[in-house]
């Protein structure tokens, strides 16, 4: 937008230029021109004389002596030819493209315009005065003046005009450009803090530090207020959801106990109510954690750990679901590093680790395999890529578009235990953490979740 907005001021800025500095070229041009008419004119019509006296005295013996001595002088070519167009006097090697001044001449008219004497010529100009008087003409005095110091003068001005004329361009471009910049200033913080803002950064705002026109200006202001309306509500939302969650726990964990105590006391027929009855109570608790586990994400955002303790945390993790696996007849291989120096947050990537292995075991049926691997990726800023594949069923193409989404379980696992908040979290962690989480089917079967994290290793 800027450099349209550059172009439009200087196509206008340019235009004036140009419609002040042409017609003050072109009228030097054409007083320049009229000057050299004049002054040559007036020598042509002394020379005119000369000629009348020479051919009513038919004595051309001053004449001569007067056009020789004047286009020694002058170098400008001159011819005196008679009625019938014979040459009387000639010097300088005589005139050329003299037909048309001729006619008119002979006709009684004197040149009275020339053409237009410019930086790129004519060199000569043909002066044309008829020899005789009234009506009676007798000859015609042809003289080829030079235009070299008319055209010189020209290009000079002309030149001078250029010089001025670049001068103010260049200085109209460098104000054009703090102008465009000036009045876009306000356009170019609210393109900034809407970007933050799509990436996860609620706090950012435009910082409205009082460039540009007043309308933008308040257009500032006006975004940075109803972003702080929209990041209030949403942490109303956030604090509102970690409330409950948390005011929910206590009642739970004793009504949880006091459920446990009654199993003594439960007859044989209401054994199997009483064990659906603690399921949903397990659902309801691992429901409530996780709901707490977002609302820290949103809050707080992923923590940062040192140097060497991303491989570190993700072995001791995985050592852990080595053991699940086992227990559930599954094979889980690990990919790892010896050493990666670089920093990241280590409870994103264990987390998500943790629920895309705790998801694999979970829809891997007994003979299974799942792989997790972690690497420095290919893309030129050394992207860390952590990738969790197996040879389970899988989701079919809807079902990865809406598999991220909270509380989405498929209708195919309706009888597996789950909040259906595993995958929306390890999402937001991805998100938080500026990274991506993606879903795609593995083959032959299965699916394979893939988190990048962006950065350069250090």
């Amino acid at each position: 937008m800027r450099r349209r907005l550059l172009v439009t001021y200087l196509t206008l800025i340019g235009g004036v230029l140009l419609a002040l500095v042409l017609p003050f070229g072109l009228a030097y041009a054409q007083e320049r021109t009229a000057e050299v008419l004049l002054s040559r004119r007036a020598d042509a019509t002394r020379i005119a004389d000369l000629a009348e006296q020479a051919i009513q005295e038919s004595d051309t013996t001053v004449l001569r002596s007067e056009v020789s001595r004047y286009t020694a002088l002058y170098d400008a070519p001159v011819e005196v030819r008679r009625g019938n167009g014979g040459v009387l006097v000639e010097a300088g090697g005589g005139v050329a493209d003299s037909a048309g001044p001729f006619r008119r001449a002979l006709a009684g008219r004197t040149t009275e315009h020339l053409p237009l004497i410019t930086l790129f010529g004519p060199g000569r100009v043909v002066i044309a005065e008829p020899v005789g008087s009234d009506a009676r003409v007798t000859g015609v005095l042809l003289l080829a003046a030079p235009t070299s110091d008319a055209r010189y003068d020209v290009a000079r001005v002309w030149l001078l005009l250029a010089g001025g004329m670049l001068t103010a361009f260049a200085v109209a471009v460098e104000a054009a450009r703090r102008l465009a910049r000036w009045t876009l200033r306000p356009v170019a913080e609210l393109d900034a803090a809407t970007e933050a803002i799509a990436r996860g950064r609620m706090t950012a705002r435009a910082s409205g530090s009082g460039g540009g026109p007043s309308e933008l200006r308040r257009l500032e202001n006006r975004f940075n207020d109803m972003a702080d309306a929209v990041a209030a509500a949403m942490e109303k939302q956030r604090a509102f959801v970690a409330d409950a969650s948390h005011e929910l726990r206590t009642p739970l964990a004793v009504l949880s106990l006091r459920l446990e105590n009654l199993r003594a006391h439960v007859a044989a027929s209401g054994a199997e109510r009483y064990d659906q009855v603690m399921l949903e109570m397990n659902r309801l608790e691992i429901l409530l954690e996780d709901l707490l586990t977002l609302g820290r994400i949103e809050a707080n955002g992923p923590a940062q750990a040192g140097h060497g303790e991303l491989v570190a945390d993700l072995e001791r993790r995985l050592d852990v679901w080595q053991e699940v696996a086992d227990a559930r007849g599954l094979s889980l291989r690990t990919e790892l590093p010896s050493a990666l120096h670089r920093r990241g947050p280590a409870e994103t990537l264990g987390r998500i680790t943790d629920i895309a292995v705790d998801n694999a075991i979970k829809f891997v049926p007994r003979g299974g395999h799942v792989s997790v691997t972690l690497r420095a990726g290919t893309a030129a800023h050394g992207e860390l890529v952590l990738t969790v594949a197996d040879d389970g069923p899988g989701l079919d193409e809807e079902e990865l578009t809406t598999a991220r989404n909270r509380f989405w379980r498929s209708s195919r696992h309706g009888g597996i235990d789950g909040s259906g908040l595993g995958l929306a979290i390890a999402d937001e962690l991805a998100r938080a953490a500026g990274g991506t989480l993606d879903l795609f089917p593995a083959q032959p079967q299965g699916l394979v979740v893939r988190f990048r994290l962006p950065g350069r290793l250090d």
